[in-house]
């Protein structure tokens, strides 16, 4: 007679920890939502609980504007950074054009043969030369010339904060949260607060681009600094080694790979908003896309994307390979033998007065792809037998996927959408997590923009949607084979370095502007992401599971589905988190192009001067960020009891 065996209180408190966090909130429903549907009846963000910001923000600005010029503090601390950071772009600009397009096309060949070989150097110097026959060389080297003032300054903020949290654990506990929501906030949302400060130009750019670059410095340098090897950092002290001493021979060396790994994140992360900071005036090849995109003049905006995407691919190849590199003391050398050859390039170019590119090899870009636009508006765009046209798909989705889904997010009462946040985020971290999500959830109805963030909302959850069912399918295949993989390889490579800015390009040449264009561009910019981190999970799967499932007789599918995927649930649920961040980024910026919410009002709030709109909105973007983060992304349960 078979024994059952009942299972013990202790068994049935860990089994479900779910249905018990589920009927907690149950509980807190059923005592809350009748006293609040009882005060305020409407479905929307009740208007007594909103407070205005206008009045106090128009104030403050007005206030920053009447004072910019006479005040101390604009006069002897934000005037003199914005003074020097112009003086430097500027120095670096006129330092370029003084080499000519021939000393920095041999300068970053040289570079880039030194740290990676000659492959690298020829593709490094045909995308230099490229840029100047599409006609962006002096564009080209305006956003260079910011991006090197950019980077250097993201450098020495992020490494001076990363060996504060690298050597002090206080200081540690103190920068993580901030990090963690600044990894987390579209680059939109940096524009407006440096705006409000430095006015539209240069200036802002350039420190709207070090706020946003500094923290992967800053995070990879305090763990390069905090997981070098004990043993080496005893060993050095055993010799009787000071602490600059241990810092400078030992904790510094160990965590080369981090420091360069930051380097390069530094590197795209200051070039994409270098591009996006055009809105506020940064000039170079993002200003080029952005007035081509307002006119939609897709000849023009692919002219000046190409060179953007170039520059990104060659700076992290070459950032990537310096990381790589085992030797540290041939840089030094390989530097003066680039300077040395610069100087000779570029003395011999002013000798010869070819400093500025020749007009006759400029390729005249536009013409042909704007006509090449016309024809697939002609004959993709509408009225495709059968299948229909970009723009039909574009209505389509828009009429049965964007609209159903923001009509029901907004039908929805407010309070339903804060205990659906409560119980995403509940199931899937702690109770803080929880209760972080649901209070920026609430922050977006208190700043009075509950309707416009719930539309970008569902933007947001329709682009993930279709990312992840692409992403996964994608990143399966890749898994499970290696020919899909290699195949894959360099698509990825080129598409995740790409500017964000730059997606919009040919989603307005194919569906025209609007809240689908966006969506589509948002899908195009996290699926990259989603299908690496999709495939590197599931390759990394124990082997040993998936030959105890062969040797049981189980099939493809079912060592997918029973081996694979549930124990590739963490790479799994960061792909989703990394997806949910990625796609929030672009829907931002696709207001540019018709995605309306609050992108929109970030965009219009920039280009009017209202920075009273465009700072609630982008406080409320903030909001939806990290509320989106906090839902996706899987804590510790450590602290929670029983959980």
């Amino acid at each position: 007679m078979a024994t059952i065996t009942l299972p013990t209180p202790r068994a049935v408190r860990t089994v479900h920890p779910a249905v018990r966090k589920l009927l907690v909130l149950a509980v807190v429903a059923a005592v809350l939502v009748p006293l609040a549907d009882s005060r305020w009846t409407s479905a929307a963000w009740p208007h007594e609980l909103t407070v205005s910001l206008s009045a106090p923000l128009t104030s403050a600005s007005d206030w920053v504007i009447d004072n910019r010029d006479t005040h101390p503090l604009f006069l002897y601390f934000f005037g003199y950074i914005s003074n020097a950071v112009v003086l430097t772009v500027r120095g670096v600009y006129l330092t370029l054009l003084a080499a000519g397009w021939p000393g920095v096309t041999v300068l970053a060949a040289a570079v880039a043969h030194r740290v990676a070989g000659v492959r690298l150097a020829v593709g490094t110097g045909v995308a230099f030369l490229a840029c100047g026959v599409l006609g962006m060389w002096v564009p080209t080297m305006q956003t260079l010339a910011l991006m090197v003032v950019a980077v250097a300054a993201s450098v020495v903020v992020g490494f001076g904060l990363g060996l504060g949290a690298g050597l002090s654990d206080r200081l540690h506990r103190a920068l993580r949260p901030v990090l963690d929501t600044m990894q987390v906030l579209p680059a939109f949302a940096y524009l407006l607060p440096v705006v409000l400060v430095f006015g539209i130009g240069v200036p802002a750019a350039v420190l709207a681009t070090v706020v946003y670059a500094a923290p992967p410095m800053a995070r990879l340098t305090a763990l390069g600094l905090r997981g070098a090897d004990p043993e080496v950092l005893e060993a050095v002290e055993s010799l009787g080694a000071t602490g600059g001493q241990r810092l400078l021979t030992a904790r510094v060396p160990l965590a080369r790979k981090e420091l360069l790994l930051g380097l390069n994140q530094t590197i795209m992360m200051a070039l994409s908003m270098a591009v996006i900071a055009s809105v506020i005036g940064a000039g170079g090849l993002g200003d080029r896309v952005y007035q081509a995109l307002a006119s939609v003049d897709v000849g023009a905006a692919l002219a000046a994307g190409i060179p953007i995407v170039l520059l990104a691919v060659v700076l992290d190849r070459i950032t990537a390979a310096a990381g790589e590199r085992g030797d540290t003391r041939k840089p030094p050398a390989g530097l003066l033998y680039a300077l040395g050859a610069t100087l000779a390039v570029a003395l011999a170019a002013r000798l010869l007065g070819r400093l500025d590119w020749p007009t006759a090899w400029t390729l005249n870009f536009t013409e042909p792809v704007n006509r090449a636009v016309d024809w697939m508006t002609a004959h993709l765009y509408s009225g495709v037998p059968v299948v229909g046209g970009t723009a039909d798909w574009a209505g389509y989705f828009t009429t049965w996927v964007l609209d159903p889904v923001r009509d029901g997010l907004q039908w929805l009462p407010w309070w339903a959408v804060l205990l659906i946040v409560a119980a995403l985020a509940w199931l899937i971290g702690t109770w803080r997590t929880a209760l972080t999500a649901v209070l920026a959830m609430a922050a977006i109805g208190v700043l009075g923009v509950w309707e416009p963030s719930l539309d970008t909302l569902s933007q947001v959850l329709a682009a993930v949607a279709v990312t992840l069912v692409l992403g996964f399918v994608i990143g399966v295949a890749a898994a499970r084979s290696d020919r899909v993989e290699r195949a894959l390889r360099p698509v990825l490579d080129v598409f995740q370095t790409m500017p964000q800015f730059v997606y919009l390009i040919p989603v307005v040449a194919l569906f025209g502007v609007g809240r689908a264009p966006a969506v589509a561009a948002a899908v195009v910019y996290a699926l990259p992401a989603v299908v690496r981190i999709t495939a590197q999970g599931l390759r990394q799967v124990d082997p040993a599971a998936l030959e105890s499932a062969r040797s049981l007789g189980a099939t493809g599918r079912q060592q997918l589905w029973q081996v694979q995927l549930p124990l590739a649930r963490p790479a799994l649920l960061l792909a989703v988190n990394q997806g949910v961040v990625l796609v929030l980024a672009v829907v931002i910026i696709g207001g540019l192009v018709g995605g309306g919410a609050l992108g929109y009002d970030v965009a219009f709030g920039l280009a009017q001067g209202d920075l009273a709109t465009g700072l609630v909105a982008g406080a409320a973007i903030v909001c939806l960020g990290l509320m989106l983060d906090r839902v996706t992304q899987p804590t510790e349960r450590r602290t929670e009891k029983g959980a």
